[in-house]
């Protein structure tokens, strides 16, 4: 099971949002904001991108790649200034070896998930941040 994090916030307006073509979901925001005030200085990330469940990125981690997922619950409101309930899903790479060997595997103990999840609590803008 792959650490899932969710919270509420109106920090963001995904009306701004690139639109997903894939599938109309937002959540390219909270991935920015991942980037700028947790990422950037300590880790490579990529850009966010969008796939067909919501929108995702890259972060190199202490030699590991992670991929960080968001998305946004929003489907009834497009107004800025609105809570919103965001979900923050959190995977590991791992190679074939590792995963046939129950190696390396990703939970809430993860540093990684674990500095993620102390960043979003830590924000004064994000309500109920919890385990999914």
């Amino acid at each position: 099971m792959h650490p899932v994090i969710s919270l509420k916030t109106a920090k963001f307006d995904t009306s701004r949002e690139r639109p997903n073509p894939i599938n109309p979901i937002a959540g390219e925001s909270i991935l920015y904001w991942l980037r700028e005030n947790v990422f950037q200085t300590k880790y490579q990330c990529t850009e966010p991108d969008y796939e067909d469940w919501g929108w995702y990125m890259d972060v190199s981690y202490h030699g590991r790649t992670y991929m960080v997922g968001g998305i946004a619950f929003d489907e009834d409101c497009d107004d800025a200034g609105l809570v919103i309930e965001w979900l923050v899903q959190i995977d590991k790479e791992r190679s074939i070896k590792e995963k046939l060997l129950g190696q390396e595997k990703i939970d809430a103990d993860d540093p990684f998930v674990q500095e993620i999840f102390q960043a979003l609590q830590a924000e004064d803008s994000f309500a109920d941040v919890e385990w999914g």
